[in-house]
């Protein structure tokens, strides 16, 4: 995923009882390329959901940052939980199934919606827990001591979640603070530079997760998995290019061109009629008489909100 429009948070004069406690990525990825900020700490006090920056990447009384992977293939290649900040480890669990919440696992999972996760008391009442973690990954004890970047364990599906993701909250002396804007004054359409990230982490109001090719349009379980991407031979019964996306609001549009060695082959475009926290959108032609030419294919994916292009990708393919 490559952001073409994003928010970047400029660490300030923080108040003088943060200045001593910043936080660190809590986990091992490249936010942009291979995961994501799927959902921030929800500011509004009603039954809607605000993030920090007015927008909606949040749901109602969510209290923490949601870093997200893009695949079940990810999450199962193994992406490492990191310690935000140094401290003394005084809760833990583990041994909870990757499952996610559905109907069938609502039961085992009420009381135990962090799934395995570990908490760490810091220094001047700041405690950050991780949720989430994946089962029989957790790295540390209770009681241990550990630096910022020390490993906890691994990004998982455990608990109450539906995509993997690490489920990080931020704490001082019992209540809820927002890492991205920690003295909680909200100023619309622009990001709080008091953050207590360092480095300064990025805002990308949405963006795209992933693309494919494919013989026909994929289930979402699929693209979700990492299992949907195709090998397109010269007879293949339909060519068709799939875009994973997050952070989809309403009137966003999601474009799909595709060119081969003879030309265009399709331009398509899909609007969205609601917000969606994560969605795809496909398209492509069925194969003519003759197959599919050798050659390059190409295909741009981009997502558009309020006529700019906020995220765009590329990908091409080979047919000998």
């Amino acid at each position: 995923m490559r952001a073409a429009w994003l928010l970047t948070l400029m660490t300030s004069a923080l108040p003088a009882s943060a200045e001593v406690f910043l936080l660190g990525q809590p986990i091992d990825c490249v936010l942009g390329q291979d995961c994501f900020i799927q959902q921030y700490m929800d500011h509004d006090p009603g039954p809607d959901a605000t993030d920090f920056t007015c927008n909606g990447l949040s749901y109602d009384t969510h209290t923490g940052t949601d870093f997200g992977l893009p695949s079940l293939v990810a999450m199962q290649a193994g992406v490492a939980v990191l310690a935000a900040a140094a401290g003394t480890v005084t809760a833990l669990r583990d041994g909870m199934p990757d499952t996610g919440l559905s109907p069938e696992t609502a039961a085992r999972i009420d009381g135990r919606e962090c799934g395995n996760g570990v908490v760490i008391q810091h220094e001047d009442g700041w405690q950050t827990q991780y949720c989430h973690l994946k089962q029989g990954s957790v790295a540390v004890r209770q009681g241990q001591q550990v630096a910022a970047g020390d490993r906890l364990g691994l990004v998982g599906l455990s608990g109450n979640t539906a995509f993997p993701h690490l489920h990080l909250s931020l704490r001082r002396n019992g209540q809820a603070v927002d890492p991205f804007d920690p003295d909680g004054q909200i100023t619309c359409g622009a990001p709080d530079p008091q953050t207590l990230w360092s480095p300064p982490i990025a805002y990308a109001p949405g963006g795209l997760l992933g693309a494919g090719f494919a013989t026909a349009v994929p289930d979402f379980d699929a693209i979700k998995a990492g299992t949907a991407s195709e090998v397109i031979t010269p007879v293949s019964p339909a060519m068709v290019v799939w875009g994973h996306a997050f952070g989809g609001r309403m009137g966003d549009v999601l474009r799909i061109t595709l060119s081969g060695p003879e030309g265009l082959i399709t331009d398509h475009s899909d609007r969205l009629d609601k917000e969606q926290a994560q969605f795809f959108r496909a398209a492509g032609r069925r194969m003519r008489a003759g197959g599919w030419p050798p050659g390059t294919y190409r295909a741009l994916i981009s997502l558009w909100r309020d006529g700019q292009m906020i995220d765009t990708q590329l990908i091409t393919m080979e047919i000998e």
